[in-house]
């Protein structure tokens, strides 16, 4: 391992670690921070990007090992003690692990739609701006087995360090792509051959009653105003079932509730 100590905080060679939440804001010209052990291991085993660094305090490192030998052995693994790395994020660091990442390239969604295989179940996104919303349904969407999260341009980045770090890593994990007109999206989908529900509170069916189909594209909208009207139209529409009184939940927690259900109703 490339192990290089760092006893400075303005040492160049962390620079791109420098106040992390400022940068959280600003963005970080292609580039993006994982944060912790399962998410480093995600980092650096499924391939999907690409790990530029790691800063990792030191007493964090020897229980770090298989993880890091995981990564080229060219990788640069700064090592930090609690002061100087608490100076360079900017905030105390308990965790001790963090990464920039390489965005890549990112193929927009229809290229991705065709490379997904006969059988598959996607999430489509319309409008998710909350950070904490879009790392847990990436992590639904890991844990019941989606193939693919489709984001409009209006949902926010699944690569923010707080939405990485909700999504136990799973935004690491599960292809994802964006794109920018929902109603030309919704044409491509058909043409594609995927059966497509839009989970509304005021659906017209109950989703219990709704069956999987080889390939299925499920649409989840942000909390509050919800899909838009005229995507509703378009599309079949399903709703979660509640107490007398009560009309939604949080669309994380509707997530789960509507994966698990295609993912049990898919059968193996």
């Amino acid at each position: 391992m490339n192990l290089i100590p760092i006893d400075d905080p303005q040492d160049p060679r962390v620079a791109a670690y420098l106040d992390i939440r400022e940068r959280d804001l600003v963005g970080r010209q292609g580039r993006f921070v994982a944060e912790g052990k399962v998410v480093l291991d995600l980092l650096l085993s499924t391939g999907r990007f690409v790990a530029e660094s790691a800063l990792v305090l030191e007493n964090r490192l020897a229980g770090l090992q298989p993880i890091l030998r995981k990564a080229p052995a060219d990788l640069p693994v700064y090592v930090a003690g609690g002061e100087v790395m608490d100076r360079i994020a900017g905030f105390h660091m308990h965790r001790g692990i963090l990464a920039i990442g390489l965005r890549g390239d990112q193929a927009p969604a229809e290229i991705l739609l065709e490379s997904l295989p006969r059988r598959a179940l996607a999430v489509v996104l319309v409008g998710i701006s909350n950070h904490d919303n879009m790392g847990a349904i990436f992590r639904n969407a890991a844990a019941f087995g989606a193939d693919a999260v489709l984001l409009d341009r209006t949902c926010c980045d699944p690569l923010y360090r707080k939405a990485i770090r909700v999504s136990v890593g799973a935004a690491l994990k599960v292809p994802f792509a964006s794109f920018a007109d929902a109603a030309t999206f919704t044409a491509t989908l058909d043409q594609l051959g995927f059966s497509q529900f839009a989970l509304s509170p005021s659906g017209a069916h109950d989703i219990r009653e709704a069956q999987r189909s080889p390939r299925l594209a499920l649409y989840l909208g942000t909390e509050g105003e919800g899909l838009p009207r005229d995507l509703l139209a378009r599309l079949h529409t399903l709703r979660i079932n509640m107490a007398e009184g009560f009309d939604s939940l949080n669309v994380a927690a509707a997530s789960a509730i509507a994966l698990h259900h295609f993912s049990e109703a898919g059968g193996p």
